[in-house]
């Protein structure tokens, strides 16, 4: 079993590669852990000050609960994924069955800044692009998926996104083992992941 860790910049194209990745092995290959789904569960606290907290830093993030049911799924054994909900900033009673595959894919911003996680991957990605290109994608994104206005999402980028990704994120692209610039658009970068990856796998599984 592979376990493979796709970081990057908000709006860097992450979710793309992670999409190549998926359409480039046998279906039913890949299971999908996003490290926004590990949010902490912060329903105890009143809704005006969830949407003013700050979920771009590591300590936003439950990585015991990740990194416990990673083991799990590398074990053998099914687990319970939770999910979030960005409207109300809250964890949702819902949860995700995922089954032990392959291939483990955990997405997200902050996946490179914690220790323990980038000791379990096997394979280190940094999906990197242009500010100015992932601030549009985030732009779009939010107002589509998570009913911001283009004003809020630019006073977020600029009091929260920009200074943590410069923080966290970008510092850790140096832990990275594949660095794919110009994000999800570079096929060239992606189908040399996806053949190593290929390349890795039992050959029953390519």
């Amino acid at each position: 079993m592979l376990v493979i860790g796709i970081a990057g910049g908000t709006g860097s194209g992450k979710s793309t590669v992670v999409r190549k990745i998926i359409e480039s092995l046998p279906p039913g290959e890949v299971v999908v852990m996003p490290q926004d789904c590990y949010y902490k569960n912060n329903e105890h606290i009143p809704l005006e000050v969830r949407l003013t907290m700050n979920y771009d830093e590591p300590a936003s993030i439950e990585w015991s609960l990740l990194t416990k049911q990673i083991k799990e799924l590398k074990e053998g054994r099914s687990v319970e994924m939770p999910t979030y909900d960005f409207l109300t900033c809250s964890r949702l009673k819902e949860t995700i069955t995922l089954k032990p595959k392959e291939v483990i894919v955990v997405e997200g911003i902050l996946v490179l800044t914690d220790k323990e996680l980038r000791d379990m991957l096997d394979v280190k990605v940094f999906v990197d692009a242009d500010a100015d290109e992932r601030l549009i994608r985030v732009i779009r994104r939010d107002c589509v998926e998570r009913g911001r206005t283009p004003e809020m999402v630019i006073d977020r980028y600029q009091e929260t996104l920009k200074p943590m990704h410069e923080l966290y994120i970008e510092p850790s692209k140096r832990y990275a083992d594949l660095i794919i610039p110009q994000g999800g658009g570079n096929n060239v970068a992606i189908k040399l992941l996806t053949d190593y990856i290929r390349s890795l796998l039992p050959t029953e599984s390519k």
